[in-house]
């Protein structure tokens, strides 16, 4: 079955709840980690970061893609103007590569069944396509080089550099030895 891509938006919050489930993807957690300052993020954990997603819905924020297999949803990729993550620009590794606007994916989550089977390639195609389509000049990613080929899914959350390469995404800057700067030019 072919896969299909929708933003997240008032007509799908109940299937990004459904894919997110109670715990929230991992933690507690429902896409904020990013958005937040760390303090911040850990004191409404669970039901607040869930409260605070669903404002941003409501108010028409641009968070992410969700995918699906006919009428399920199994993948979500967060995407939005880097400005709306907080942690990036607190981050001495994610630090600004340059003052060109970018739109930053901070974040995967993929339902168990369907990991390792190139699900994030396929959102990060769709979140490209998407991006074309809002004019977007530059896509910026922050993968994790992983350490042995059983990475926990937990550390894998915001991709993997092979993903980003497929999709097109290139190096630009590397502080870190497990955390490179990936680009995409639309």
């Amino acid at each position: 079955m072919k896969l299909t891509f929708k933003p997240l938006t008032e007509k799908t919050w109940r299937d990004f709840e459904n894919l997110f489930g109670e715990r929230g993807a991992c933690g507690g957690c429902w896409c904020m980690s990013w958005r937040l300052k760390s303090s911040e993020f850990e004191r409404q954990k669970g039901l607040g970061n869930k409260k605070a997603m669903r404002l941003l819905v409501k108010n028409n924020e641009q968070i992410g893609i969700i995918a699906f297999m006919g009428k399920q949803p199994i993948g979500w990729c967060a995407v939005a103007p880097r400005e709306k993550f907080v942690r990036l620009d607190n981050s001495r590794v994610l630090k600004r590569v340059d003052n060109e606007p970018v739109w930053s994916i901070t974040c995967f989550f993929i339902i168990k069944e369907f990991r390792r089977k190139g699900i994030s390639t396929e959102l990060l195609n769709a979140v490209i396509s998407f991006c074309k389509k809002k004019k977007v000049k530059i896509l910026e990613g922050y993968p994790t080089v992983p350490y042995n080929k059983n990475i926990p899914a937990a550390f894998a959350w915001t991709g993997i550099p092979t993903s980003f390469e497929k999709a097109g995404f290139e190096e630009v800057e590397r502080r870190s030895k497990s955390r490179p700067i990936m680009r995409y030019h639309l």
